[in-house]
């Protein structure tokens, strides 16, 4: 099971700069979130500070982007890194793509996943195998001459992992990426009832083994070995958690524990501008079910337990752990942590 990072909206020295500090904790991959700011860039700043973490985007807006445009990024990051590369893709929502990017946004269950089948074909022609012929629902690619080809590289299969929720795209995922990146907003049993058995009933479709598909699993984690380090890192977790289950969409995720209406009370709160409220509705239930609490010795075994004995291969993501790093000098605790994770059998 390995033990990543992940990063979010920093200026490209300080994300260099996170890096190396991942790194030189024992995290084996650091992954660049899109808000503010591209996943992309800052991915390369890292690709130029590390020889051995993996980084990824987790994950990159698709929509606004051509296959063509993302896959030219992807094979130069796949050749900087020396294959250290993963991209990472997800839809957004759609306000965010009509009103933010200005990109139509009709389908994306099916155009994403036209999308990875496009960049598929792409990367094969940069690498020679064949000629560009991709044509589907969504996209018509068949003219790349030599001058605007990248040609071959060293590491070409570029793992392709996608972000997921709901049962069709987690169909999807199965199907034909690499791994999903599983939304922060989960817990164990949305894991097992709803995301495994979607993801296998894709890969059986397509006749993929199991070990086909990686499960990358951002997890919220309050710790800390005193009553106020964990109480700050309990109410990040809750804001965090009252964000993400603001989108209507992610509903189901409170519904499978029998919390409906959640999503609609945490939406009406958004919309009014009420933050406290929206926190106040994620209850320390509802935090023992999404989130990790544990001391810092406690830590790697209660990661371990969380995602034992899932079906798939595991990436847990430590969601807070960058901030963590950053602000509290706490490398060496993380280093403790990876090495706990790693020696486990």
């Amino acid at each position: 099971m390995k033990l990543d990072a992940m990063a979010m909206g920093l200026p490209l020295r300080e994300a260099q700069r996170l890096a190396v500090d991942a790194e030189r904790a024992g995290f084996s991959g650091l992954w660049f979130t899109e808000g503010g700011r591209t996943a992309y860039l800052g991915a390369v700043a890292a690709a130029l500070a590390t020889t051995e973490l993996e980084l990824g985007t987790g994950i990159a807006v698709a929509f606004p982007r051509s296959p063509m445009v993302t896959a030219s990024t992807t094979w130069e990051l796949a050749e900087a890194t020396g294959g250290r590369f993963i991209l990472g893709l997800g839809t957004q929502v759609k306000a965010h793509i009509e009103r933010r990017y200005g990109v139509p946004y009709e389908h994306p269950g099916p155009w994403l996943r036209e999308y990875v089948l496009a960049l598929r074909a792409i990367f094969r022609a940069f690498q020679g195998e064949e000629p560009l012929s991709f044509h589907g629902d969504f996209y018509d690619l068949d003219l790349l001459p030599p001058t605007w080809s990248p040609g071959p590289i060293e590491h070409p299969d570029v793992p392709i992992y996608l972000s997921g929720v709901r049962p069709w795209m987690l169909r999807a995922v199965g199907e034909v990426a690499d791994g999903l990146h599983v939304h922060p907003l989960h817990s164990r049993r949305y894991l097992d009832e709803v995301i495994v058995p979607n993801v296998a009933a894709g890969r059986a479709q397509a006749d993929r083994p199991v070990d086909a598909v990686t499960l990358a699993c951002p997890v919220l984690t309050i710790v800390g070995d005193r009553d106020e380090e964990q109480d700050r890192w309990r109410e990040a977790a809750r804001f965090q958690l009252a964000f993400y289950g603001s989108t209507r969409t992610y509903r189901g995720v409170f519904e499978t524990h029998g919390w409906d209406g959640t999503s609609e009370r945490l939406h009406e709160h958004q919309k009014s501008g009420d933050f406290a409220a929206m926190a106040a509705v994620i209850t320390d239930e509802m935090l023992d079910a999404y989130a990790v609490t544990a001391t810092w010795d406690g830590l790697a075994p209660a990661l371990l337990d969380r995602y034992a004995g899932v079906e798939h291969p595991v990436r847990v993501i430590c969601y807070f752990a960058a901030n963590s790093i950053r602000t509290d000098d706490t490398l060496d605790r993380w280093q403790a942590v990876a090495r706990a994770m790693a020696a486990a059998p």
